[in-house]
């Protein structure tokens, strides 16, 4: 790993077998990173970040200022998300496997006598997941048919930075475990955009004709998910 330094902004700079530039930057202070071909120089590389400069400081000014979900504790009252309406919690202790159950304004969270709040987040994590499932197979298959993909695979995860990616040579997308809290839209806009990734790799015009055929409201989408709470994390680099 290298590092420049534009001004008063140091930019890590990460060189690995890629074909392409890629210029990130990260949550929650917005700390910069450019991973490069390998063949690429340190100047090249220096010259490309101060292309991207305005874009670095409007990415910095957003993440700050956005708003962050206090640490979860996973008692009761506390309140939690799921499809974009608030729910309270409820934990009941009990001598059995821990499980979720969704009530009209609560979301009950059984688990067993002295179970730390990190199992409690893997068992709410669980049922997110299982919930996510039920949903997202439906949004890929009619999306699927409507762009004229095949062998479209999809996969779970948490993740700090994105609500999705693609990897274009699997044709698989990855979306964000967080996004089970979200609308039911916003999910759809999240598939739409990653799938759009499987016909054009770039946010270029292209890519936003697309979106703009498939999903007319999408930019209402993205805003609604860059203005929400940011999940509390516990960031290491």
């Amino acid at each position: 790993m290298h590092q420049i330094q534009l001004r008063n902004l140091p930019i890590d700079v990460i060189q690995k077998d890629i074909k392409h530039i890629h210029l990130s930057v990260y949550p929650p202070l917005g700390r910069v990173r450019i991973s490069a071909p390998l063949r690429m120089d340190l100047e090249t590389i220096r010259v490309f970040a101060i292309s991207k400069l305005s874009w670095i400081k409007k990415q910095q000014q957003r993440l700050l200022s956005q708003e962050r979900e206090a640490p979860r504790e996973y008692l009761t009252q506390e309140s939690h998300y799921y499809l974009g309406k608030r729910y309270l919690m409820k934990v009941i202790e009990h001598n059995a496997t821990p499980k979720v159950i969704l009530k009209h304004n609560a979301i009950e969270l059984y688990v067993r006598p002295d179970t730390s709040a990190e199992k409690k987040r893997v068992v709410l994590d669980k049922w997110y997941r299982k919930k996510l499932k039920e949903i997202v197979p439906e949004y890929i298959a009619y999306w699927k048919k409507k762009m004229r993909l095949e062998d479209v695979e999809y996969a779970l995860k948490r993740m700090k930075t994105k609500w999705g990616t693609c990897t274009r040579e699997a044709r698989r997308i990855w979306l964000n475990l967080e996004l089970a809290k979200k609308p039911k839209e916003c999910i759809e806009y999240i598939i739409v955009h990653e799938m759009v990734h499987l016909l054009e790799r770039h946010h270029n015009e292209r890519f936003i004709a697309y979106m703009n055929n498939y999903l007319p409201r999408w930019r209402f989408c993205k805003e609604e998910l860059n203005k929400s709470p940011l999940p509390h994390e516990n960031w290491s680099y």
